[in-house]
């Protein structure tokens, strides 16, 4: 099965305390404006191949004459694919899927005639954890560094080409892997390369730069918002593959001025949470509010009623949207 970690844990909604969150304060992610869309959401933009992801997040810039644009991991010029890029006052939810899980589909050239009983069975060797020394011209120090290659399937086999998917730990580099793999069997390179997945974006939401530049159109000139729409997606949307602790109406404004969160404040989480696991704190209509690092397990958030679950680090959502607590 080719999942990646996060989409093999089964989560489940727990509830601590009933509560109803007030429509007179903040909204629903997805009943956003287009003018908030444009400061705070996220595109799954299909990179092309040619530019590098530092001019593809320039393009948008211009394409929505916006300030700031953020991708999420490096692709290399020649390789296109899923590379979502955040907006404006969104740049700093990208930190939260660099290390996120990733897949590729690759093709690799081997430099001989190979037996595919031979190639099935040296791809095999490299799934689990490997030992991977990244490439001459890389963004990292070049040392002998443990990376887990989650799964590898052989999609296809012509000759000398074979066809694969594979999912892998973020940093992996693909093109070292198939130099890898080769070593054994005469030799291999890679001839192409996508990517199909970066944490919970996929190629189910991917838009290209023309259909972003078609979208933004007929927003100014048409006034039409739903192509933009369809391709700008709220903030949220990069934190779906995050365990979620869902906080109460009154404990939200302390939130957005650092506090921690206390368990008092917890309406609902999600269930298979470890301490020190990365958690979003959201409001009880999905609103991202903070990031963070979980101080309990689920069960002892469920159980516990004083102290702290949740130290907080970064926080999104802005002050004042919810009231203050009346003391």
């Amino acid at each position: 099965m080719n999942k990646l970690p996060f989409e093999l844990i089964k989560r489940k909604t727990l509830t601590k305390k009933q509560a109803k969150t007030s429509s007179e304060y903040g909204n629903i992610p997805e009943e956003r404006s287009v003018k908030t869309l444009l400061k705070t959401g996220i595109i799954n933009i299909d990179k092309p191949q040619g530019p590098t992801s530092h001019q593809t997040a320039d393009y948008i810039k211009r394409i929505l004459k916006a300030k700031k644009a953020g991708h999420s991991g490096t692709l290399d010029p020649n390789v296109t694919g899923v590379l979502p890029t955040a907006l404006e006052d969104s740049t700093k939810i990208v930190q939260v899927l660099l290390p996120a899980g990733k897949e590729y589909i690759a093709l690799a050239h081997f430099h001989k005639t190979v037996s595919e009983k031979d190639i099935k069975k040296e791809f095999n060797n490299y799934i689990g954890k490997i030992e991977q020394l990244p490439p001459v011209k890389s963004a990292v120090k070049r040392q002998l560094r443990e990376r887990d290659i989650y799964y590898i399937e052989i999609m296809e086999i012509n000759k000398q080409d074979v066809l694969f998917r594979v999912g892998c730990q973020a940093g992996t580099y693909i093109r070292k892997l198939i130099h890898d793999i080769g070593r054994k069997i005469g030799g291999a390179h890679m001839a192409e390369l996508r990517r199909t997945k970066a944490g919970p974006f996929n190629e189910s939401t991917i838009v290209t730069l023309q259909d972003l530049s078609d979208a933004f159109y007929y927003y100014k000139e048409k006034n039409n918002e739903k192509f933009i729409r369809y391709c700008i997606k709220p903030v949220e949307t990069a934190i779906a593959h995050l365990p979620k602790i869902y906080a109460l109406d009154t404990a939200v404004d302390s939130l957005c001025h650092g506090s921690n969160l206390s368990l008092p404040g917890i309406s609902k989480l999600d269930s298979e949470i470890n301490p020190h696991d990365l958690v979003a704190v959201v409001t009880l209509k999905g609103e991202l509010i903070a990031l963070g690092a979980a101080r309990l397990s689920s069960e002892e958030m469920m159980t516990k009623e004083k102290g702290y679950a949740v130290k907080t680090f970064r926080v999104f959502m802005e002050p004042d949207i919810y009231p203050k607590i009346k003391r």
